[in-house]
């Protein structure tokens, strides 16, 4: 198992591609604190992997103190990071005013950075760490009505790249997976469902994705077999984006 003894934290873990990943982690050996917005479910998972759940908002610079602190309390170190916790929106760019923009912004963008500068103390003190951001291919396919997430997200990327160069002395790596259009409940449950056939015709593997095709992606670069792996975005879309 590639991450046996290692603790991972993974924000966004209640659902979707933050689930399996959290999933995935748990069974390469991990243990796992799960942090999300929504509580009762954030609890879910953590009872089924006999881990740590903390109800958090990672847009508020508190309560990611708490997630990082609650994290330590209960498994003394933190090796990993895996930032999926986002809000992914369907609005026309005509009806986007700053305070939506803000609040898209404030949990996509300033979210990865208050949990990267949260846990980048005990990993520098630990000479190891692995950050994992989950971006998005939605960035470099410039996708309709997601303008604020689009631009969070290549914020993401500049991000995973700024802390690559700034923090690869500690024996931390930076690195982050652009997935493509997923089955989780978040995209079942929005106008984005209606664009998943469409975007199947233009993959090279014809079948929608499920988050557990995400969570070995993200596995690896969380891994020790990852080390020599930083600054780099790994697009998992099945071939939708082929940079």
């Amino acid at each position: 198992m590639k991450l046996s003894g290692r603790v991972a934290l993974v924000t966004g873990g209640a659902q979707g591609i933050g689930r399996a990943v959290a999933e995935k982690l748990h069974a390469e050996g991990a243990q796992v604190a799960i942090a999300d917005l929504n509580g009762d479910g954030a609890n879910a998972v953590a009872e089924r992997l006999d881990g740590l759940a903390i109800e958090a908002d990672i847009s508020d610079e508190q309560d990611v103190d708490r997630i990082a602190r609650e994290t330590l309390a209960r498994f003394t170190k933190l090796d990993v990071l895996v930032n999926a916790a986002a809000i992914v929106p369907f609005i026309p760019w005509d009806d986007v005013d700053f305070a939506y923009w803000r609040r898209i912004i404030s949990v996509n963008l300033d979210g990865a950075y208050l949990v990267a500068r949260a846990v980048e103390r005990p990993m520098r003190d630990a000479g190891y760490g692995r950050i994992v951001l989950i971006a998005s291919n939605a960035f470099m396919a410039g996708t309709p009505n997601m303008g604020p997430y689009l631009a969070a997200k290549g914020g993401v990327v500049g991000l995973t790249r700024a802390l690559a160069t700034e923090l690869g002395k500690y024996g931390i790596t930076a690195n982050a997976v652009a997935p493509g259009i997923t089955r989780t409940e978040a995209v079942m449950n929005s106008p984005h469902k209606d664009a998943l056939d469409f975007v199947q015709s233009l993959q090279a593997i014809p079948r929608h994705a499920q988050p557990q095709d995400i969570a070995p992606a993200v596995a690896f670069l969380a891994s020790e077999e990852s080390g020599w792996v930083t600054g780099q975005v790994l697009v998992a879309d099945a071939g939708h984006v082929r940079n």
